[in-house]
């Protein structure tokens, strides 16, 4: 396996320190890539339930994973050996990430709580959390690495400025009536929008700074034709006894952007992704393949090649340009929810309910 690239290549990388006397290394042609070959060149096991999340480490010589154990766990990408577990977490792990910069990773949990961890020592720097909350689903740097938003089993959005822990601000949609839960964020390239995709399927745009102001709200993959307006058919609905009901069918699993901000990609439980026209929101393209719920999406540095990641337990990967469907990658036993791209674009890495991560390669 050829060395990864450093983070002082990755001037293109949001949070990155500029260097003028730095050549950085060409970006790969991604879609030549990934669709003359695949292989894959090692697992990662070691957690002990179901894997959610996974994040490369911006110089590509670690990774970080959480799941159902509770445990952040970090793994030495060239070894394959893990190298340290986080613990503090007390509920599903179910959102790690990595800061644009690399010196810090973000955990977000079932027990309602954010954790910002340093990679390098394990030492947890910050919890941030609010005290009438709900589990924590989805988080997201802001691409300067300053901000992150929490999404979760709220109606509301949570930002936090980074390096002082502290809240700057909630995002609430104008309609009051409007208690749905707001479960997946993402911020636009540019860091001036945020969007949010609700338990129902509907997709919010937020002006982050300096407004905090919801700009549209589109139906996104919600339709209007369910039989029933019961309580049991908008979301995953936890009655006073704790019970659980079965989530809505269009709920919003993963919202990403091309590298350029010109489009964002929704994927939901109707097994179907989205295309999206930025920021007017209008919809430019459906796209079908998998056949559960798409739990993840990523797009490539170079903004050519989509990957999905589905309950269905395949990961996919689409040419952004025509809509096309050229590879699938099954490997996994049960459904897969995390996939993360090395920063040179060179290597993916998948995981899911069979707990193993598995480290893939593209080229002939």
């Amino acid at each position: 396996m050829t060395q990864p690239t450093s983070p002082d290549t990755l001037s293109s990388n949001p949070g990155f320190i500029h260097n003028p006397d730095f050549q950085p290394t060409p970006l790969i042609d991604s879609l030549a890539y990934w669709k003359s070959g695949v292989r894959e060149l090692k697992s990662f096991r070691g957690h002990t339930q179901e894997i959610w999340s996974v994040s490369f480490s911006p110089d590509g010589l670690t990774l970080a994973s959480g799941g159902n154990d509770r445990f952040i766990r970090i793994w030495d990408i060239e070894t394959g050996r893990l190298l340290r577990s986080l613990r503090g977490h007390t509920l599903t792990v179910r959102e790690v990430k990595h800061s644009p910069d690399g010196q810090m990773i973000a955990s977000a949990s079932e027990d309602r709580t954010i954790r910002l961890w340093n990679p390098q020592t394990g030492e947890s720097l910050r919890l941030l959390f609010t005290r009438y909350d709900h589990g924590v689903t989805s988080i997201s740097f802001s691409p300067d690495g300053l901000m992150l938003a929490r999404a979760g089993q709220n109606k509301d959005i949570k930002i936090w400025e980074v390096t002082t822990g502290t809240e700057l601000m909630t995002l609430l949609g104008k309609d009051q009536y409007d208690h749905n839960w707001s479960v997946c964020t993402a911020f636009s390239p540019d860091g001036i929008h945020l969007v949010a995709g609700t338990d129902v399927g509907k997709i919010k745009l937020y002006e982050v700074l300096p407004s905090g102001e919801e700009r549209i709200v589109h139906n996104g993959h919600w339709r209007d034709d369910a039989d029933d307006e019961s309580t049991e058919s908008r979301g995953f609905y936890v009655d006073d006894q704790g019970g659980f009901q079965k989530p809505m069918e269009y709920w919003i699993g993963a919202l990403t952007f091309t590298p350029d901000g010109g489009t964002m990609i929704s994927g939901s439980r109707d097994c179907t992704i989205k295309f999206w026209d930025m920021p007017t929101m209008e919809e430019r393209r459906t796209l079908k393949g998998h056949s559960a719920w798409v739990r993840n999406l990523l797009v490539t540095q170079d903004g050519q090649v989509l990957i999905s990641a589905s309950d269905d337990g395949t990961v996919k990967m689409w040419d952004i340009q025509t809509g096309r469907q050229f590879r699938t990658i099954r490997s996994h036993k049960g459904p897969v929810r995390g996939i993360t791209l090395s920063s040179d674009g060179k290597y993916l890495a998948t995981a899911g309910n069979d707990r193993i991560i598995t480290l893939w390669e593209g080229g002939e």
